[in-house]
């Protein structure tokens, strides 16, 4: 029992020396001391050395004396420097913002162009609208009143030097329109004006070698109707051919919309004579005067409608 004893004071002994030993290491540790050997140890066996500009050392570098002024002039820095870098540094929003002011005000002109533009074509396509109805109006009345009276129209179309088409009287006309389609805005673009001529006599011409087929190329052109009659040699060649030609006269008269150019585009064929015609009308000129001066030309009475459609 005394031995056991005598062993648990020794420990207890050993052991209050040995917490007295760790106190007494703890209060002599320096920690940045430590510190300090431990990050030359890593660098040493890393390979790394201070040029690496990742690593802040944490030593502390003792004040330095006061700098001399030559040591000092690098640091100096003129006025005009750092003045110079802050008009840099300002200057890019300054002339961004100018030219996006600038580019807007020439976007908003532009616009304002185009809208007048669109209004403009908008008002010249009204006009031409109008325009054709009120031709058509016209000429849907003025066949209505022909087509009944079926008067004589005093016109000689002239076919060759001493061959004419006279004597004629009206037979039959019509009068029709075309529109755009909806999506395009269902605007008037072609009136339509056709009728015919006639008369019962009936004319006879003889030609002879080429002139055949120039002759007949001719009267198609012309639409004409007509019968042939050649004569050919035993090698099968024309050598001449009779023509009967029927005296009636296809006549057509087609109001077309010219939107991109704002006119409208009066194409006829055997109207005045013989052949194609074309006049080029403002719409503002179509009016009541133009249209009688038109009926009096379709009637082959005396007539100004030449001069007022180049007006």
């Amino acid at each position: 029992m005394r031995a056991k004893h005598q062993r648990k004071t020794d420990t207890s002994k050993a052991i209050a020396e040995l917490e007295a030993s760790l106190l007494a290491d703890i209060e002599a540790f320096d920690l940045d001391a430590a510190e300090r050997r431990a990050r030359r140890e890593y660098l040493a066996n890393s390979g790394e050395g201070m040029t690496d500009p990742l690593h802040v050392f944490p030593e502390i570098v003792p004040a330095r004396p006061a700098a001399t002024p030559a040591k000092a002039t690098p640091a100096q820095v003129s006025p005009a420097e750092p003045v110079a870098k802050t008009e840099s540094k300002e200057s890019p929003p300054a002339t961004s913002g100018n030219l996006l002011d600038q580019l807007r005000q020439q976007a908003e002109q532009r616009q304002r162009e185009i809208h007048s533009a669109m209004a403009e074509h908008s008002s010249i396509n009204d006009a031409i609208d109008q325009s054709l109805k009120r031709i058509f109006f016209y000429l849907h009345e003025l066949i209505q009143q022909l087509n009944i009276i079926k008067p004589e129209v005093p016109r000689e179309y002239t076919l060759l030097e001493q061959l004419q088409l006279n004597q004629l009287s009206w037979l039959e006309g019509f009068a029709d329109y075309r529109t755009q389609s909806q999506s395009a805005g269902a605007l008037v673009e072609l009136v339509t004006f056709t009728y015919r001529l006639n008369a019962d006599s009936i004319l006879r011409v003889e030609r002879d070698g080429p002139s055949v087929e120039r002759f007949r190329c001719m009267l198609f052109d012309f639409g004409l109707p007509f019968s042939c009659k050649e004569f050919k040699n035993q090698r099968n060649y024309v050598e001449r051919a009779e023509f009967e030609i029927r005296s009636e006269v296809s006549v057509s008269a087609r109001w077309r919309a010219d939107f991109s150019q704002g006119l409208i585009v009066l194409e006829t064929r055997n109207l005045e004579r013989l052949g194609s015609g074309l006049y080029n009308i403002r719409p503002q000129l179509v009016d009541k005067t133009l249209l009688e001066e038109f009926g009096r030309l379709v009637l082959g009475q005396p007539n100004r409608f030449r001069d007022l459609a180049k007006r």
